[in-house]
């Protein structure tokens, strides 16, 4: 315990002998330790965004997507169209087949112009039946959301985001009640949603447009089957009654479809379903590679970091050669000299790992700052390997340059000009 003691004393007085070069050292290893700091909280930080975004519309939603032969979105080219059809909406709101849906809502997606007076705006825009406020869990801020009349009368009437009334509307019009052209035709817009905030794709949910299923069927797009003439659809969300019936409804809805698509037993489905969780764990298997990919960007500063203190303590060898000889001609072992240039190089380390820690805390601070709704949160395990990181590299960097140093020959080192 003396020795390290003693150890610790000199490999300070050493340091504090050179004070800019061993500042300018610890440097790499600063903001080494600082990079995988901040870019850990960065990865951790969209994770736990992600997974917000999708619990914040409820655990007990099921999505049925059509798997396609070919590349592309459904409805966008005649040899992408989607394998799902109206009928099997209609199938699927049946509660006699399918008990455990509280609510199923068909989606067409595709992307519209709005136009008010002299502002043009390109959205979302989303065509459904009046069950998709349900299944969604949406709230209208002004007006209402279309009713069945409205859906089955094939009205021309929208809803809006609150970002899409902003940008199209002057701040001193109520949009309830005014007309707009959707693509060229008129349209009146009858409510507007309560703000969602950023998708779980990406973008803005707050920035839509969302026209019944039927109009949009008759006036906006050319959406039947070119093979079956049936009116398709490119998704369908269905929202469980509770989390106890999401795999009940699962084993339902996809027994009606197949019947409904006439699939043998042994033949593969030709639609998707998916819950929540499948997204969460392909989101987190994608956010898990982004973190490790940022974190080994980032330990490349601790890598050039390492080289630095390898190279200084080099240099602190060949300067203090008399000083080992010295040490050796009076008793000092092999091991000694080892310990006295490995402490120095770990304090180095050290030091520097502990201001980067800092430097990285307010690196996370900054970015949480910059984008509010990403909670960069430093967690103990990224600190916890940044300072092991930089222990490792003391160590690593400084076994080569104490290893010569305790070689050296006390004989030699004293001749030492």
């Amino acid at each position: 315990m003396t020795m390290v003691f003693e150890n610790l004393r000199i490999a300070l007085n050493s340091l504090g002998a050179n004070k800019l070069r061993a500042a300018l050292t610890m440097l790499g290893i600063m903001i080494g330790v600082a990079a995988v700091i901040t870019l850990l909280s960065i990865g951790d930080g969209v994770t736990r965004f992600i997974a917000e975004q999708f619990s914040g519309l409820g655990s007990n939603l099921v999505f049925i997507i059509p798997v396609q032969e070919e590349p592309g979105r459904p409805g966008s080219d005649p040899l992408t169209e989607s394998t799902l059809t109206l009928r099997d909406v209609e199938l699927l709101t049946d509660p006699a087949l399918v008990p455990g849906a509280a609510a199923v809502a068909p989606s067409l997606l595709r992307d519209g112009e709005l136009r008010y007076g002299g502002e043009v705006r390109q959205v979302s825009l989303r065509a459904s039946t009046p069950d998709y406020l349900v299944a969604w869990g949406l709230e209208v801020a002004l007006g209402e959301f279309f009713t069945a009349a409205e859906y089955n009368g094939r009205s021309r009437v929208v809803v809006l985001g609150p970002d899409t009334v902003t940008n199209l509307f002057p701040e001193n019009v109520d949009p309830v009640g005014e007309d707009i052209k959707i693509n060229g035709l008129n349209f009146r817009v009858i409510g507007v949603l309560e703000s969602q905030g950023a998708g779980a794709f990406g973008g803005s949910r707050d920035d839509v447009a969302i026209v019944p299923l039927t109009t949009a069927q008759d006036r906006l797009f050319n959406n039947r089957s070119q093979r079956t003439g049936e009116f398709l659809v490119d998704a369908i969300l269905m929202k469980a009654v509770d989390d106890a019936a999401i795999d009940g409804a699962i084993i339902d809805a996809s027994e009606v479809l197949r019947q409904s698509h006439d699939i043998n037993f042994r033949d593969a489905d030709d639609f998707q379903i998916l819950t929540q969780q499948d997204f969460l764990d392909a989101f987190g298997s994608v956010t898990s590679v982004l973190t490790v990919f940022l974190g080994a960007i980032a330990s490349i500063s601790l890598l050039v970091g390492g080289i630095g203190i390898m190279n200084i303590m080099l240099v602190s060898v060949t300067e203090r050669t008399r000083e080992i000889g010295l040490r050796k001609a009076v008793g000092a072992k092999r091991l000694d000299i080892l310990g006295q240039f490995l402490t120095e190089a770990v304090i180095m380390a050290v030091l520097g790992g502990t201001l980067g820690i800092v430097l990285g805390l307010i690196g996370a601070f900054a970015v949480r700052t910059a984008v509010p709704e990403l909670d960069t949160s430093v967690t103990f395990n990224s600190i916890a390997l940044a300072v092991g990181f930089s222990v490792a590299v003391g160590l690593f960097f400084g076994i080569y340059p104490a290893s010569r140093a305790a070689a050296l020959n006390p004989i030699d080192a004293l001749r030492f000009e």
